[in-house]
Parts: structure tokens; sequence; C-alpha cells
């Protein structure tokens, strides 16, 4: 039997061409491939743009990488060195025009100050301001001390303990008084005083408070000071306990009891402290500061001395500073202007004393010789 006739597709066509087609060896047979469209560009428009700032504005920047360290401190080198290139020239320009007006100002400040510079206060000692100052240190320790304002002496060597820092009162203590021969009893007793306060203050301390010193104790009259009653004026809140301890205090008026008793012995406190350096300075001789010592063989015998007879505050530091600061001893350095001047001056004191001598010794003669 012979069954219907099959009837092919329409569709055999397209399914056989829809059917992949292998080669010989079993692969598929490559296509073409496909040609690429080429794109035109297409304009931007202004809201395009905009989108695209926004998101260069929101997309993280990437962090500059850092300079290596060398070429850092290489440049920051050259830029100090510029700078004190440029200090340097300003320092010299002010430098020339001080030099030029030094001359014209000199007058003035030395009608507004005087005594070495010393502003006027209510004993002739103040602290100023200075207004060009340079103090290289020269040999032996010594401090070379170009200007001060108010007419401090220029380019005078001093000693190491006065330095480019140090207040005018400071500088006028160490140019007209330390070291200088004192024989006042007066003086005498402040000086002792004032190095015995050394152990709570310091010279500039004590030089700035020195009118209150002498307002206090009565101008460190020895008589008056040892009638001072000792509860009153080491009373809390009495001026002299803003100044110094009580135990110091109490010293001091103790130390007035005894200068008396010893004027009375002796005739005058200047001629009991002096006999023990047969009335003439020792003369130090140091070159360099760290040759200055805090006390010596001299001082301790003084202090022993003192100490037997009922002084207060006296060790041999303490007596030494008095020796150094009262002429008994000479320790400015070598090197120091006011080392010889103070030789100088002790030498002219003693040819004047010894013409007075000679004329009372003559007015005696010739007394005697009338008689």
């Amino acid at each position: 039997m012979s069954g219907p006739p099959r009837v092919r597709s329409a569709n055999t066509a397209t399914e056989m061409e829809a059917r992949s087609v292998l080669g010989p060896a079993g692969n598929k047979v490559p296509t073409k491939p496909a040609s690429k469209s080429t794109k035109k560009p297409v304009q931007q428009t202004p809201e395009g743009k905009d989108k695209e700032k926004v998101k260069e504005l929101l997309t993280p920047q990437k962090k500059p990488t850092p300079a290596p360290q060398s070429l850092t401190l290489t440049a920051s080198i050259l830029r100090q060195q510029e700078r004190m290139a440029g200090n340097f020239s300003m320092s010299l320009s002010c430098l020339s025009d001080g030099g030029a007006s030094s001359s014209s100002a000199g007058s003035s400040s030395s009608g507004m100050t005087g005594g070495g510079g010393r502003r006027g206060g209510k004993h002739g000692i103040g602290v100023g301001v200075r207004r060009k100052q340079s103090g290289p240190k020269g040999e032996s320790g010594v401090i070379v001390v170009d200007s001060w304002e108010g007419g401090c002496l220029d380019n005078k060597k001093r000693c190491g303990w006065v330095t480019t820092n140090s207040d005018l009162c400071y500088v006028a203590f160490h140019d007209e008084e330390w070291g200088v021969p004192a024989h006042d009893d007066k003086k005498l007793f402040e000086l002792l005083s004032l190095s015995g306060a050394l152990a709570e203050l310091t010279w500039p301390t004590i030089l700035s408070k020195r009118h209150l010193f002498r307002d206090t104790f009565l101008e460190f009259d020895p008589r008056a000071v040892s009638k001072l009653s000792e509860k009153k004026i080491g009373a809390p809140g009495s001026p002299a306990s803003s100044l110094l301890s009580e135990l110091k205090i109490r010293g001091i008026i103790e130390n007035g009891h005894q200068i008396c008793k010893v004027i009375d012995e002796f005739g005058s406190f200047d001629k009991y402290i002096w006999s023990f350096v047969n009335h003439k300075p020792i003369v130090g001789q140091f070159r360099y500061p760290r040759q200055v010592p805090v006390k010596s063989p001299k001082s301790e015998v003084i202090s022993k001395d003192l100490i037997r007879r009922g002084f207060r505050s006296v060790g041999p530091t303490v007596v030494y500073s008095f020796m150094q600061v009262a002429g008994l001893t000479n320790d400015h350095l070598m090197s120091c202007f006011r080392f010889q001047e103070c030789i100088t001056g002790v030498e002219s004191r003693g040819k004047v004393n010894n013409d007075e001598a000679n004329d009372e010794t003559k007015k005696v003669e010739e007394t005697t010789a009338l008689g």
C-alpha cells in the first residue's frame, strides 16, 4: 500500500540555510565579520557639558606625589640662607643710620640721664630700656658692651658677669660701686646686709629694690636699726616681709646692735673691718672668671671673728661677697677697665691721707715748738 504522498514544506529551504554547515575539519565555516559602523561625533549640548563638569567635581582627584625629602631640605636651607643674608644687610643699614645719628642723640640722652646710664629714681638707681647693644665675648671671658640707652660708656671691657642682657642698674653697679673701697660706717653696714640678702635674692633684684631696703632699715644707720622692733618690722604684711624672710630681718637688726658695740670699741666699724687687710685692698689679678673664688682664707678669718662677736648671716661666702663690693679686695678681671681705675683710686686716696697726716704732724710740731 502506498501511503499518501509526502508534501515537502515550503520552509525546508530556509531551515537548511539556518543550519550550520560543517567544514572538512568539522569546524564551523567562518562567517564574514560584520562591518563596523562608523559613528559620527555628536555635538554636545550645554546640558551635557554641565553634566561632565559635575562628574569631574564628584570624582576624587589624585593627590600629587610629595617631593623627595632631600629636595625639600635643600629648598628650606636655601630659604634660610636668603633670609639671613637679608637680615644681615638690614642690620648693616641700621648700624650705618645709627652711627650718623649717635652724635646728635648723645647730647639729648646725657641731659635726660646721668650717673653711668641710670635713670632717676628715689636713690638714683632705676631700670631702663636698651636701644642698641652688642656684646661679643672677647678674650679672657670679658664682655665688650657697645652701647646702652642713657649714655652708658661705649666700647668698655667689663667683667664676665656683666652681659648684654644686664639691667642698667647692674651695669652702673659694676662701673661705679663694685670694688670701690668704702669707709663710711653706714655704707659698710648696708653692703654687709645686702651681701647677706644674696642667700635669697640676686644682685639685680636687690639693686632694683634698694630704695625699699633703705626706707625699711632707716638708711642703715646702726644706732637707728638697733632700736627697731623685730616683731613689728617682721610682721606679715610689713614692707620688710616683702623683701626678706623673718630670719634675715632679725639678722640685720642684730648686726646693727653688734656694729654699735664695734664702734664703741674701735671708734668706727671702718677701722675694725679694714684692719684685717692692713687698710689696703687685696688685688686679685685674675684673668678669667673661673679663677675668681667664692671665699678665701681671709674671709674665713673675718667670718669667725664676726660670729664670735654675735653677728648673724656672716658666713665665709657672704663675707667674701662683702669684701668684693666694699673694695677690701679688687676682683675685677685684669682686662676689665675698672681694674686699673680701682687701683689708681686707692693710690690717690693714699696720697691724700699721707698729705693730711703730714700736715697734722707739722701742726703738732709747730705747736710744740711755740710752747
